[in-house]
């Protein structure tokens, strides 16, 4: 019964010092995620699960720790997914489009907001080539930031990159072949919206 005491106290203390790596690693302190800590610990998780725990508070006690561990991986992998957006550049494209917005979930009664109107004022980007779509986002972007006194500082290829990303995610979110993209300017702010367009 210590022993196994003692094997959670382990696996507690593990996902403890795991999360503050992954801590600095994100503060930029260190500059490779903790991998191979990660793959032990998950690996004393699974030996763990294994057993067959017939104590009630023994159970729980793991089961809680498993749910904390899963919540971590939730965001270190959210927060790995946002480094990626723009290579080496992200902090600048956050900067430069304040992080695109996400399209709203889908709502009824939204009248307006679907008809062919409102959808002409965004540029539509299909999963074809796409390049002048995005060269005119990119134009409007830039348009933006000079009526605003701003310098830009996105590039077409950082630009790229983070359109190409969101459209695969709203087209399987929403199973569309086409996602509309608009140039908004809020609070100062230059911001490219995102919405799944039906055809």
């Amino acid at each position: 019964m210590i022993k196994q005491d003692e094997e959670l106290d382990k696996l507690e203390e593990d996902i403890r010092k795991l999360k503050n790596k992954y801590d600095q690693f994100f503060a930029g302190i260190t500059k490779q995620p903790p991998q191979h800590e990660r793959h032990l610990l998950e690996v004393a998780i699974f030996e763990i699960g294994k057993q067959k725990m017939r104590e009630s508070s023994r159970r729980f006690r793991y089961n809680q720790l498993l749910s904390r561990y899963n919540q971590y991986r939730e965001l270190w992998g959210r927060k790995m997914r946002e480094r990626e957006e723009g290579p080496l550049d992200f902090r600048r494209c956050q900067a430069a489009l304040n992080e695109p917005s996400a399209p709203p979930p889908p709502q009824q009664n939204t009248g307006a907001r679907v008809t062919s109107g409102d959808s002409d004022s965004y540029v539509k980007l299909s999963t074809e080539s796409n390049g002048e779509a995005i060269r005119d986002l990119f134009n409007q972007i830039e348009n933006e930031h000079r009526k605003l006194g701003k310098n830009p500082t996105l590039t077409f290829e950082q630009l790229r990159n983070m359109v190409e990303k969101q459209s695969e995610q709203v087209r399987t979110r929403y199973n569309v072949n086409v996602v509309g993209f608009r140039v908004d300017v809020v609070d100062g702010k230059v911001k490219l919206k995102a919405k799944p367009i039906q055809e």
